[in-house]
């Protein structure tokens, strides 16, 4: 059993294997993963519809995205392991005209930050996706940098390089609390005995908020489960068609080999840790996939390949990143509300900037500190899925 760190990391998902690597990278190599589970990367990560776009309405999530998309570019010659990154574009379909029209100052930012976002016209929309159903389309938009990867690869790749380094993962080791001297948080409590540290960094995922509390701290993160629908095998649809969103309805469609994955948010379901299929879902899911991609009647529906994960969600919908005002040496990155896959490598980066420089420099975050729901300053993304 470890009892002595620099930095304890709760969370051996995407996140957390990625401030382990990246603070191990810069020779802080005294560095404790803690897992709850009896293996890591079994939570959110592996849960993941795993897509990765620059098409945001924060700035600072375009920046996010602009870093880690290059990064995973490169995964392989820099990590090891495998991103598995497939840059086949998100195609985003609009039906209604205000909407429409408040989305250019959006298209706007995206072009400033040399975001190579398209603009479509209904036709042109059409023919990324057979039969596609354009009868109500104002407008669309297309970045072919955007796609998808494989988190769990990327998880373990960031994992693996770290353990070389040094790195240590405990498994089947939940912080079960926390252990505080003069406004500093000292040790992590955890089934085999209590990790004494100097620094604490919460990415915990779904349960950030808990952890959070279990410190006395108010992380404003809550678990809302999300469902992924798979088809049978589908060859109809190519397997290189962009991760396509109706933009009204919420709906989206990519393939994965031969299937097709298919979701829609329940923005009515209460907050939960419940990762069980949402059977009774499925009509409303059907009903929206059936009137823009028509062309999926003839598809079937696999039950056994269809799963349910979970989003960490924040009130403005953008990650909490950094030190808490009132423990400064526990630091938070989550919250990610469904991006946390496509931002990793520059979380990373960013958390291990914080703890060895003072403060995260290469991307500015001020914006992202928790200090903003007291502040009431909040610019919510708007580009949630």
């Amino acid at each position: 059993m470890v009892h002595q760190a620099q930095v304890v990391v709760i969370g051996a998902g995407i996140i957390g294997a990625s401030v382990a690597y990246h603070l191990a990278a810069r020779g802080c190599t005294e560095v404790v993963v803690l897992e709850k589970e009896a293996v890591e990367v079994t939570g959110s990560t592996a849960r993941s519809a795993a897509g990765v776009r620059h098409q945001f309405s924060s700035r600072t999530n375009i920046l996010l995205s602009q870093y880690s998309i290059e990064r995973y570019k490169h995964f392989t010659e820099e990590i090891g392991g495998h991103a598995e990154l497939h840059q086949h574009g998100y195609l985003f379909l609009f039906n209604d005209s205000a909407t429409w029209q408040a989305y250019q100052a959006v298209l706007e930012l995206q072009r400033s930050l040399n975001v190579p976002v398209q603009v479509l016209t209904p036709e042109q929309a059409a023919g990324y996706i057979p039969e596609l159903n354009i009868s109500d389309i104002v407008g669309a938009t297309y970045c072919a940098e955007d796609g998808f990867v494989d988190p769990h690869g990327i998880a373990m790749g960031y994992l693996n390089k770290a353990r070389e380094l040094g790195v240590k993962v405990l498994r089947d080791a939940p912080a079960l609390g926390f252990e505080f001297a003069d406004d500093q948080v000292v040790g992590v409590q955890t089934p085999q005995g209590t990790i004494h540290c100097k620094y604490v960094v919460n990415a915990a995922g779904p349960y950030a908020g808990e952890v959070g509390k279990t410190a006395g701290f108010e992380i404003p993160i809550k678990p809302y489960r999300r469902c992924i629908y798979v088809s049978d095998p589908f060859p109809a649809l190519p397997k290189d068609i962009p991760l396509t969103i109706d933009v009204g309805t919420g709906a989206y469609i990519r393939k994965e080999q031969e299937t097709v994955l298919m979701g829609l948010s329940n923005l009515n379901e209460p907050s939960s840790h419940d990762t069980t299929v949402d059977w009774d879902w499925l009509d409303t899911v059907l009903e929206a996939m059936l009137n823009r991609f028509p062309i999926l009647e003839r598809a079937g529906l696999s039950e056994r390949q269809s799963w349910a994960g979970s989003y960490e969600i924040t009130p403005d919908h953008l990650p909490i990143l950094g030190r808490m005002p009132n423990c400064p040496n526990w630091l938070n990155a989550a919250g990610f509300s469904g991006h946390g896959v496509m931002h990793a490598p520059a979380t990373g980066l960013l958390i291990a900037e914080e703890i060895l420089d003072g403060r995260a420099h290469s991307i500015e975050i001020d914006e992202l500190r928790i200090e903003r729901f007291a502040a009431g300053e909040l610019h919510a993304e708007r580009n949630v899925i």
